[in-house]
């Protein structure tokens, strides 16, 4: 076979062939396996490595195997190699998989007794290939009934409510880590230090020119008081930002600009500000507002 394939074949198509191997065998996610884990690029170089060495020697090996050769052995290899793919046994035993049928020197021996307008109709057998794809559907219709039949299997109804149910699950605990899928619901207040900074600059690019830098108001309304338009506290300051003020005469909604993190971090900064009494604050607009603390569950 190595005729067939020569080495500058053979070998990037062996090392292809496991590399996407490695790749459909491993989840890394939206990045290459290679790329995310550098034992996997470690593992590909030495198998690389590994594949050439192997090359080389066998190389070797088959020219000292050669020299060792009589004139009468060298003659006989030389023509063992000059058959063509196509008269080996290997591909015979391959092609009688899938096609077998007499020489047109024996069809005589096939031939039916009718003619039709000159048309002679030749008695082949099936061709295997539709036989054995016969046989093995015979195989999985018993394997079929025993499985779902006989011994109860889950169907494929069974199977789609279980596998909803675990994608349910998934969805749920994927909605527990991914920052852009909080609502006014589901929002919370953050206080680590880099998220504030965060959050400041958000506010320092879109929120100054009604707000001022230091949040003291200006068109809009201070936010360093206690006073609300719209109510105060995380879940409040994160849907007004999101959806909006008043209609007609308050703030635009950012949900069209900002992601929910954005917001988020954004409205955790602003509840930062809270009494840090900035120089000539506008007046309080809105009601006081005071953070009710929650009831247990019982």
């Amino acid at each position: 076979m190595k005729k067939f394939f020569p080495v500058y074949v053979r070998l990037p198509l062996i090392f292809a062939l496991v590399f996407m191997a490695l790749e459909f065998f491993i989840d890394s996610g939206d990045r290459p396996a290679f790329l995310k884990y550098p034992e996997v690029s470690i593992f590909l170089a030495t198998f690389l490595f590994f594949q050439i060495t192997l090359e080389i020697v066998y190389a070797a090996f088959e020219r000292l195997n050669y020299n060792l050769l009589t004139e009468e052995e060298k003659a006989k290899k030389a023509q063992e190699e000059a058959i063509a793919f196509t008269d080996t046994a290997l591909y015979k035993k391959i092609k009688g998989w899938f096609v077998k049928s007499k020489p047109i020197e024996e069809e005589s021996s096939i031939l039916l007794h009718h003619d039709y307008d000159g048309i002679q109709e030749l008695d082949n057998v099936l061709p295997p290939w539709w036989v054995n794809l016969f046989y093995v559907t015979i195989f999985f219709g018993v394997v079929y009934l025993v499985r779902y039949h006989i011994f109860d299997g889950e169907d494929q109804a069974a199977e789609f409510k279980t596998e909803m149910a675990e994608a349910k699950l998934a969805v749920e605990e994927y909605k527990k880590t991914a920052k852009d899928l909080i609502d006014a619901n589901s929002v919370t207040l953050l206080t680590d230090a880099g998220d504030i900074a965060t959050g400041k600059k958000i506010f320092e690019t879109n929120c100054v020119a009604c707000h001022r830098p230091d949040a003291g108001g200006a068109i809009g309304p201070n936010l360093t008081d206690k006073y609300w338009i719209l109510g105060g506290g995380i879940k409040n300051v994160f849907h007004t930002i999101t959806e909006g003020g008043r209609d007609g005469k308050g703030m635009v909604a950012w949900k069209g600009t900002l992601k929910p993190s954005e917001i988020q971090l954004v409205a955790s900064y602003v509840l930062s500000l809270q009494g840090s009494n900035p120089k000539d604050p506008k007046a309080p607009d809105g009601d006081l507002w005071e953070e009710k603390a929650e009831t247990p569950a019982k």
